[in-house]
């Protein structure tokens, strides 16, 4: 498994808090790596579970929908840690309207989040990363298709995507990779709403192959492919993990 191997290796993971985010940042704990999670709340669930693992955990409050200073952030972790290897950028928020509707404040606040926040951070990363450096996107399905009612978020992920392949590029005459992995439908906060609406929910379920949603730690095993050293010659891809959903 020493391709699989992350000893010594420090990952910066958003949206560390819960769900899919906190689900990465166990998976790459547990490969060996120590976790810096970034955040607009506390995460003792996921320093907790980190530190059970026997790797470092330090957390980072910082509200990606607002201004930040992502090389600052990155110099603390390399203050911290003394390296910056892997970088996955997870945290996302999605809001739902009627295109009639639909407010440009919601709009901004999507992309700022979605696209701006993982532009800077990768940007940042990328400066400090040496040969092997690893960053992670998370897309979406709806990098694929288009969506109800959430044309911002369907916009960021496609963008998402985009960049992927714009920093893979430029990026991998210096070894580093950049990858994104698209989750179907997960049981996380972001899809509540959609959980809620038992209808909706049944449909759901009938169109995906596997007949079930998808739980966060449904995206360990990608990202720790996606991560790990012996992944080189992998980049600029979208790994879907959707339960067959894009195939039907």
């Amino acid at each position: 498994m020493k391709a699989f191997d992350l000893s010594g290796k420090v990952a910066l993971v958003t949206g560390a808090r819960s769900g899919i985010g906190q689900a990465m940042a166990l998976a790459l704990a547990e490969a060996g790596a120590d976790i810096v999670g970034i955040g607009s709340s506390p995460m003792p669930q996921t320093e907790a579970q980190v530190r059970a693992l026997g790797r470092k955990f330090s957390a980072l409050s910082v509200d990606l929908s607002d201004a930040f200073d992502a090389t600052q952030l990155v110099e603390q972790v390399i203050a911290e840690f003394g390296r910056l290897d892997i970088l996955v950028n997870n945290a996302g928020i999605i809001r739902r309207h009627n295109l009639a509707d639909y407010p440009a404040a919601d709009w901004d606040s999507v992309m700022t989040v979605n696209v701006r926040a993982p532009f800077l951070l990768s940007q940042a990363a990328a400066a400090v990363m040496t040969q092997g450096g690893r960053i992670i996107m998370t897309a979406s399905i709806l990098s694929e298709q288009g969506g109800i009612r959430v044309p911002a978020y369907t916009s960021s992920k496609h963008a998402i995507v985009g960049l992927t392949k714009a920093l893979a590029n430029e990026l991998a005459p210096r070894g580093i990779t950049v990858n994104a992995i698209a989750p179907g439908y997960i049981e996380t906060d972001n899809t509540t709403a959609l959980r809620q609406d038992s209808d909706r929910y049944r449909q759901i379920v009938d169109r995906i192959p596997v007949g079930r949603w998808g739980q966060p730690d449904d995206l360990a095993t990608a990202t720790l492919f996606l991560a790990a050293p012996g992944s080189g010659y992998v980049t600029g891809t979208v790994v879907m993990v959707d339960g067959g959903w894009l195939a039907r």
